[in-house]
């Protein structure tokens, strides 16, 4: 069986990484001095792997991306991992306020899910990103500099320069999912690999690893919802 994969090189890596993400599409990531037939041997050597990760049950492929929610009186939506009822305000402002429901303005007309997921962002910045730097001051570990991304099919990751970058949707997760996915991409700046010892450092730093990570699995793709 062909494995299909991209490439992504760099002139900060030392060497050749592969990850699956949960699209089960291969990525390569290289130095920018290694040939395709490097690649390709790394591949090769690692085919079990990549084939055991493509079949785990947190991976999926050819299911549509969900649609989202529509903004109306009686839904509601996700928030640090439970659900509040949605009421459109009919008032003069333009801001989305939450206490205890979200108070949408329906002067939003159609701009309201833009607004409601730039309100996710802004709450993400405020709430996720501080806790970065406190774990990071308990591992022991500098890091480049924490973002909030747009990514579809990764929680986080560690880029080659050591920055943190969190997806926003972590905001409607509870925040021990939230503590877990800091502390994963943290640990790779002592481990880089998924070796036993990083998956210590991970549940030395949050307790609930297992139970985080069964979450995701089991809400994953609620979480990646359009709104």
């Amino acid at each position: 069986m062909d494995i299909s994969y991209s490439v992504k090189k760099s002139s900060k890596r030392k060497r050749i990484t592969i990850t699956v993400e949960r699209d089960r599409a291969v990525v390569v990531h290289a130095p920018n001095y290694a040939s395709d037939e490097a690649i390709a041997r790394t591949v090769a050597a690692k085919r079990y792997w990549i084939y055991e990760k493509t079949d785990h049950g947190q991976k999926y492929s050819n299911r549509p991306h969900p649609p989202g929610k529509e903004l109306v009186n009686g839904e509601s939506l996700l928030y640090l991992g439970r659900s509040y009822r949605i009421e459109i305000a009919d008032n003069e402002t333009e801001c989305i306020r939450f206490d205890q429901r979200f108070l949408i303005p329906a002067s939003l007309g159609p701009h309201k899910k833009s607004a409601m997921r730039e309100w996710y962002i802004a709450c993400a910045k405020q709430r996720i990103l501080p806790r970065v730097a406190r774990q990071a001051r308990v591992l022991g570990v500098s890091f480049g500099r924490a973002r909030i991304v747009d990514s579809r099919y990764r929680w986080g990751s560690c880029t080659v320069r050591d920055n943190i970058n969190l997806n926003w949707r972590l905001i409607k997760a509870p925040i021990f999912v939230v503590d877990y996915v800091i502390a994963h991409e943290l640990a790779h700046l002592l481990e880089p690999n998924h070796t036993p010892k990083f998956w210590n450092i991970v549940k030395a730093q949050v307790p609930a690893m297992d139970s985080a990570r069964g979450w995701l699995r089991e809400h994953g793709q609620i979480l990646e919802e359009e709104i």
